[in-house]
């Protein structure tokens, strides 16, 4: 259920810290990876040793790890995470958070990351209902920030009231709750191409490009952070998605993607054909290796089958069909007499005037084109995220979207 999602969790200096060991168990059953990050105060309510035998991971609690100087990167800690979760949250350091403070570890890790933040404080019910508290709560939720509200109970002071940390499962629950929410793609079928064709000439030489399969195994996966149950028919690369759950197709010739796609696309509710199939094949392959001695003066090309056209001539309704557009010249208007004639819902188009798109690169820059011919720019990015850019527009232009 959370596969492959990582929790970066913020420990403060709280009695409560005690639950978070459970947290930690019930998260790893449920496939995530697990990083924890300790305020100076909370290894006296919680060992280190502890926690980073149950999440498998060294815990961090300040900025070098060893004497050698080495640190840990608060701005890496935040963009590695999917979700952040401090919890127990101290009044003390809740008021650092609504301020912007950073003297620890864990402070300056709040204030880089970017993934979603959640709280769950944890104090005596006089201090939870101080109207600054009250007032550091509302200013955390303002900029983002999710409550996961304490709950009535017995405090550690003898007293009852609110201010008891919600227990490991509830907070379980809410995590869960929370990425199982942000799939809209989940019950769809999709089907993505990628990477090359290999065109044999003879047993070991072959008609290729460079394409690296990096964009279409990105999209892959993007589709699968969504919920979507992804197939991928992918040519030969040295890519591999990270989601475990989809299922690969290799292949090698354009013919053997064209059969895989043909077979594959009748159930699929999604088809994103990002793969660079080769426009033409040798038309006799040769049982043996061409001596240089014996030589040849040309090779006879013949068509491969277009795949993207017959898949569009067999569209039916309720089917999203997205193209890709490799283009040098005429780019925009030669992107939108495809889109028509393959009858796609949408297409991307890479121009090789950008610098740093295309084939060979990490990153990639496109627009993207409706069947309205409604075009979306979208600047240099790295090609996880011009993944993450494409699907989100299936998602948002297409019937898909609610």
């Amino acid at each position: 259920m959370l596969k492959g999602k990582k929790i970066l969790i913020g420990i403060t200096g709280s009695i409560a810290a005690y639950k978070i060991p459970f947290l930690i168990r019930l998260l790893k059953k449920g496939g995530a990876e697990v990083q924890i990050i300790l305020s100076p105060y909370a290894k006296e309510f919680v060992t280190p040793l502890t926690l980073a035998t149950l999440s498998e991971n060294a815990v961090l609690h300040e900025f070098h790890k060893r004497d050698d100087g080495s640190w840990f990167s608060h701005v890496n800690l935040g963009l590695w995470a999917d979700l952040f979760l401090v919890a127990p949250l101290t009044a003390n350091t809740m008021a650092k958070m609504a301020c912007g403070i950073a003297d620890n570890l864990l402070l300056t890790t709040v204030l880089s990351a970017r993934c979603p933040l959640f709280f769950a404080p944890a104090m005596d019910l006089d201090m939870y209902k101080h109207p600054n508290t009250q007032e550091n709560i509302k200013k955390l939720q303002s900029i983002g920030y999710k409550l996961i509200e304490p709950v009535e109970g017995e405090l550690a002071s003898g007293l009852v009231g609110f201010g008891r940390l919600e227990e490991p499962e509830k907070i379980f629950e809410v995590i869960k709750d929370f990425f199982e929410k942000k799939k809209p793609l989940k019950n769809k079928k999709a089907l993505v191409n990628a990477g090359p064709t290999y065109e044999p000439i003879d047993p070991v030489r072959f008609i290729g490009n460079h394409s690296s399969g990096k964009m279409g195994v990105a999209i892959a996966d993007a589709l699968a952070e969504l919920g979507a149950d992804v197939e991928l028919v992918l040519g030969p690369s040295n890519e591999k998605p990270k989601n475990q759950g989809i299922t690969i197709h290799n292949i090698r010739t354009a013919e053997e993607m064209y059969e895989k796609c043909m077979s594959i696309f009748p159930s699929s509710d999604i088809c994103v054909l990002s793969a660079a199939v080769a426009d033409f094949t040798p038309d006799n392959i040769s049982d043996t290796k061409i001596k240089k001695e014996s030589g040849f003066s040309s090779i006879q090309l013949k068509p491969t089958k277009d795949i993207l056209a017959s898949l569009g001539s067999q569209k039916k309704k309720g089917q999203i069909l997205v193209g890709f557009a490799l283009e040098t010249d005429n780019e925009h208007a030669n992107a939108v007499k495809k889109l028509k004639s393959k009858n796609l819902d949408l297409i991307v188009l890479n121009s090789l005037q950008d610098k740093g798109a295309g084939f060979g690169h990490s990153t990639n820059k496109i627009s993207i084109i409706n069947n309205k011919q409604k075009t979306f720019e979208f600047p240099l990015k790295d090609k996880s995220e011009v993944a993450v850019d494409i699907v989100n527009t299936i998602v948002n232009q297409t019937i898909f979207h609610k």
